[in-house]
């Protein structure tokens, strides 16, 4: 969603990096903890922790944060995580999916509806905004990675469905399923990617006007800085003289 995107590159610029990249590990080492204790301990035997280690090296988090949330899980002092997914619609028709990792259900429910209803929105019942949305594996490599025509050749011998490249770098998609296998390919022949996870790409994206924009931020600030939210995909998207404005 390019709208959330630039909205979350903005926010680091703005002198934010420190809050947000703490808060950031601290979610991270949570996805870590519950794949760990969900499976096997080992990121070469266990695809969902070794999706959550890329995830994690991809932000340069550091090598013991990582080893600790993996401990953590083994050591049997990790919390009961419960897995909540939340549907809902935003100011001017955009649709939300939020993925939250929480061991308290009520507390989190709470906090999500009370950040729809404040910004005009509402929650949705099970299915009310994912049927606009693919659920897919999503591979990023910096452009230093390879010309596009190497990336393209590599991705489909991995088994990858699309590639999308530029200058900023590649974005592979592929099965949600086949993710972990794609990725290991991939990283044979290309090096360790910059984020290899599971998404949900929007079929279509909703332009909103300005006034509308400022109430999608602020909703999706709301959500990205609630330390039970791990994941928010959104249709959102705006242009970049409304970005400007908004930003200046």
């Amino acid at each position: 969603m390019a709208g959330h995107s630039q909205f979350k590159n903005i926010m680091h610029r703005k002198g934010k990096q420190d809050a947000v990249r703490s808060k950031l590990f601290g979610k991270l080492a949570k996805e870590i903890t519950v794949a760990a204790k969900l499976g096997l301990p080992d990121p070469n035997m266990n695809p969902r922790l070794r999706m959550a280690v890329l995830a994690a090296r991809a932000e340069n988090m550091p090598k013991d944060n990582i080893e600790r949330a993996i401990k953590k899980a083994t050591g049997g002092e990790a919390d009961n995580f419960e897995e909540i997914r939340y549907e809902g619609r935003g100011p001017g028709g955009v649709m939300l999916i939020v993925e939250a990792l929480t061991d308290n259900r009520n507390r989190t429910s709470a906090a999500v509806r009370s950040y729809f209803t404040k910004a005009g929105g509402e929650l949705g019942a099970t299915g009310s905004a994912t049927f606009q949305f693919d659920r897919i594996g999503e591979i990023t490599y910096p452009a230093s990675a390879g010309d596009g025509d190497t990336v393209m050749e590599a991705a489909i011998e991995a088994g990858a469905e699309d590639v999308a490249s530029d200058e900023n770098g590649h974005t592979i998609t592929c099965a949600f399923a086949d993710l972990s296998d794609v990725s290991k390919t991939l990283e044979a022949k290309l090096g360790a990617p910059a984020s290899a996870k599971i998404i949900w790409k929007p079929q279509n994206h909703v332009l909103v006007d300005e006034e509308k924009a400022q109430s999608v931020m602020k909703l999706l600030d709301n959500l990205d800085n609630d330390d039970d939210v791990q994941n928010v995909f959104s249709n959102f998207e705006v242009s970049d003289e409304v970005m400007a404005k908004l930003t200046a």
